[in-house]
């Protein structure tokens, strides 16, 4: 599997010629009149077969970015394909989803592997239903810059908790986007060896990755 990443919680998955798109960012040309840095490159060219979207923020439903006429499922719970994809109700901040509203968390197969992409998961922890629904996790997407989402600690029992064998953060401060924390302090909580490996990179790895910048 090949696991490409284009900024925030953006990636492709492609397996044996079937490519998952997961929270494509659209245009966030508007974000500098608030003050905010995202200056990751559009999203374009790229087809997908399955588009997930775990919440309607325009750093994450940027579904026009994705051609292909791809299957979507987008800010939503269920099962589907006979439990193949799960989609986990969660919240996107600490106090019920008040704040910033709903987050899904997407679990599915791909290539015999079990991913979880944690979308911007702001709970302090997973409740047991939700860590029964998500079941054994191969490869995990877990956002690490806090403010809107985990981030440290909080970020790292969550990984301790899921034991995946590998572990992609995500949406943390770059050198694209400034109002996000660097995953430093989760890097140093965790405490496991990084690989710095290339945008785009092999799923066959294990422990943390970091992706080079889009």
């Amino acid at each position: 599997m090949k696991i490409r990443w284009y900024g925030q919680s953006a990636f492709s998955l492609v397996e044996d010629g079937t490519t998952v798109f997961i929270d494509p960012f659209g245009d966030m040309s508007g974000a500098a009149a608030r003050g905010m840095q995202f200056e990751y490159p559009a999203i374009e060219g790229v087809t997908a077969d399955l588009l997930l979207v775990t919440h309607e923020h325009g750093d994450h439903n940027g579904v026009e970015a994705i051609g292909g006429g791809p299957r979507t499922i987008r800010s939503t719970a269920g099962t589907f394909d006979d439990g193949a994809i799960v989609a986990v109700a969660s919240e996107h901040d600490d106090v019920a989803g008040t704040r910033r509203g709903p987050n899904t968390i997407f679990r599915f197969t791909l290539g015999g592997a079990s991913v979880c992409h944690l979308g911007d998961f702001g709970q302090p922890a997973l409740r047991p239903e939700q860590r029964a629904a998500i079941g054994d996790v191969d490869i995990l997407f877990v956002p690490v810059g806090g403010g809107p989402t985990i981030g440290g600690e909080p970020a790292v029992r969550l990984v301790r908790e899921l034991a995946p064998r590998l572990v992609v953060p995500m949406h943390y401060r770059t050198d694209k986007v400034n109002f996000l924390d660097p995953p430093d302090a989760f890097l140093e909580a965790l405490g496991w060896d990084v690989a710095h490996v290339e945008t785009e990179f092999d799923a066959s790895a294990t422990g943390v990755v970091l992706p080079g910048v889009p």
